[in-house]
């Protein structure tokens, strides 16, 4: 039978503290963005995933997603400057190119 007393709220606290002590993984890790990729998520460094959200939200605004084809990624002039001069990429493949264009 499980054990039915509380837990101690000092236990709570050091667990959470413990938490915050530990660094972010590295995937969270702000990242500078090239000139190019800053044209769209602006210049300031952000995490990947913040990046990624960007530029979906760019792409959404813009109407650059394929219509016949959701996976492909129709590039206006500035993200062809992200996806080395290409008209079109898969979804997939853009994230190759967004990593090309983070330090």
């Amino acid at each position: 039978m499980p054990n039915s007393e509380p837990e101690k709220p000092d236990e709570r606290v050091k667990a959470t503290k413990d938490a915050a002590d530990k660094p972010a993984s590295a995937f969270l890790k702000p990242l500078q963005p090239s000139p190019e990729l800053a044209a769209i998520v602006g210049a300031a460094p952000l995490p990947r995933p913040e990046v990624v959200s960007k530029v979906w939200e760019y792409i959404k605004k813009h109407k650059l997603q394929n219509p016949q084809n959701k996976r492909e990624i129709m590039a206006d002039e500035k993200l062809q400057a992200v996806f080395g001069g290409k008209n079109k990429v898969s979804m997939f493949e853009m994230n190759k190119y967004l990593a090309q264009h983070l330090n």
